[in-house]
Order: structure tokens, then sequence, then C-alpha cells
């Protein structure tokens, strides 16, 4: 029989980290199931402004070790494996993941979201050769060349104020008629000598074949590129959770107020929850609030 662990936290974005450390300061036991990659979706962004301590804002590559490092010096566990299954036993859950099986006497699930797609012809043919979701990794090798941005939110504007500093322009092509998304960015993006932002777009097609070499619109313009960077939206990574708790259609977990789920001893944490701001410092927050929650529902055993 696996250990059995008072919380386990499944997710090892900025909530996950916060819920393991909020959870092992709190004399728990805890592991937390960390996915594929440690630090999710943070570690791609550049540059995470509104988070509190650093003014200047802080790369989410230096922000999700650090909290690992506290989060593991506080005496949380963390293992790598993707989360695969989710059911109740006598005494709490049991995890499933691809590298085993755990039990928990009470999950904070942290999964967080990834990136959407488009779902249009040479998106997936052209990834890794030209097509990417990553300017900060990307950015480098298209230096003074041209790329487009595909959306019109706070991440497209980040990675297109990234990518402005390499390139040697950056188209945004937004679907509606207006950015979205915090005001500061709207004003730098509209500012930017290099950013050209075309509203009221739709896209058909990127080009290739071997390497990208544009896009296509459904007008039947054409836009000259050799890079494409797409942020039009996030999905819930909660496809593995076999109906254990309660999802809203868009396949977010729905909770409480306390941050429970429909399932008794299962909270959700971050933006993986119906209705949490895409924010890193809320995500932490919600982190450290489902592991308050855990632990009193431990300590008076009342949902």
């Amino acid at each position: 029989m696996a250990d059995r662990y008072d919380i386990i936290v499944a997710g090892s974005g900025i909530a996950g980290l916060c819920a393991g450390l909020a959870a092992a300061r709190l004399g728990r036991s805890t592991l937390v199931l960390a996915g594929d990659t440690l630090g999710g979706h943070l570690l791609s962004i550049e540059k995470i402004d509104g988070y509190p301590g650093f003014p200047e804002g802080v790369p989410g590559y230096d922000l999700c070790p650090i909290a690992q490092e506290q989060a593991v010096e506080a005496g949380a566990e963390i293992t790598m494996g993707e989360l695969t299954g989710l059911e109740p036993d006598p005494d709490g859950w049991t995890l499933t993941a691809d590298t085993g099986s755990y039990s928990a006497r009470t999950v904070i699930l942290a999964m967080g979201t990834s990136l959407k797609f488009l779902g249009v012809p040479g998106e997936a043919e052209m990834q890794g050769k030209g097509v990417s979701q990553c300017a900060s990794c990307d950015a480098p090798l298209l230096r003074d060349k041209p790329v487009v941005v595909i959306g019109g939110g706070d991440s497209a504007m980040q990675e297109a104020l990234t990518l402005a500093g390499a390139a040697s322009s950056v188209v945004m092509l937004v679907r509606g008629d207006t950015l979205s998304g915090q005001a500061s960015y709207r004003e730098q993006v509209t500012a930017h000598s290099k950013i050209d932002i075309k509203f009221g777009t739709e896209i058909a097609e990127i080009a290739g074949p071997d390497a990208v070499s544009g896009v296509k619109l459904s007008d039947g313009s054409e836009i000259e590129a050799e890079g494409v960077f797409i942020f039009v939206g996030l999905a819930a990574n909660s496809g593995n959770l076999n109906g254990s708790v309660e999802l809203t259609e868009n396949g977010y977990i729905t909770t409480d107020a306390a941050l429970r789920t429909s399932a008794k001893g299962v909270f959700a944490a971050g933006t993986i929850r119906a209705g949490a701001p895409a924010r890193a410092a809320a995500a932490a927050g919600d982190g450290t609030a489902a592991a308050l929650a855990a632990d009193r529902y431990l300590t008076e055993g009342v949902w």
C-alpha cells in the first residue's frame, strides 16, 4: 500500500506550489504531484506583473523555482507525475498517475490550464517549425524577422511585447474589435512602433510547408511571417478526473467560497477553478486558502 498523505496537491503551478507550502507549514504530510513540467504554464511567461514583492515584475521561470524551494524546505514532498485518475477510497482518495498510485485524506486539485489551439490547417504541422506558444523561448531565433501573434488578451499582449524586442515587426491578429486584459498592456502594445494590431481577423491557415512562411486570413489576404504565436484562450486541465468532481460545461471545476468541490475532501485552486481570475497572485492566494481549508476539514471533520 502506498504511503497515505494528509494532503496531496495535484499540479505544480504557483497555485499548487503555494498549496504545498501552506499545507506543509501547517504540519500536514504533503505531496505535490507535479505533472510533467514543474512550474506549469507560468514557466513560459517572461514577465509576471502585479505579483507582490516584485515591483518590476518577475519571470515565471524564476518565481516557480522560488516557490518550489520554499515548499520543499517546509517539508512538502514533490514528485513528477501526471494525474490520470481520482477515485474515493474508505479513508479518503486514491490518485493514480503515470508514475504510480498515491493515497490521501484530502486532495487539492491545481492542475491549471493549457493554451488553446486554433485548429486550422498548418497549425499542427508547423509546431516547432515556426508555430510557438512561448515568446521567451523562441524570440531569439526570430531576431530581425517578421512574426504574427494571434489573440488579444493579456498573454497575447505580453508575448507581443517580448517579441518586439527581437523581431523586425509584430502583427497582432485579433478576432474581435478590441484588446482585452490589463490597461497597462493595452497602452504599451498600442504605443509600440513595431506592433501593428489588426482587428476583426479570422485565421484560415498557417502557411508552410517546411517552415512557417505566413498566415492566410479568411478574407483571402495573406501576411508574411516566420513565426506564429498563438494565444487564443485557455482550456482547463481536467480531462483525467473521471467524473469525480462537478465541472462546468467548459471543463472548469466548480467550488464554493471555501474552495470545496462537489466531492467530500477535495478542494480546487488556481485557474482550473471556475470563476478564478487568470492572475498569478490570485492563484497563489487560492493555493494557500485551499490548504487552510483542507487543514480545517482534517481537524474538524466537517464538510
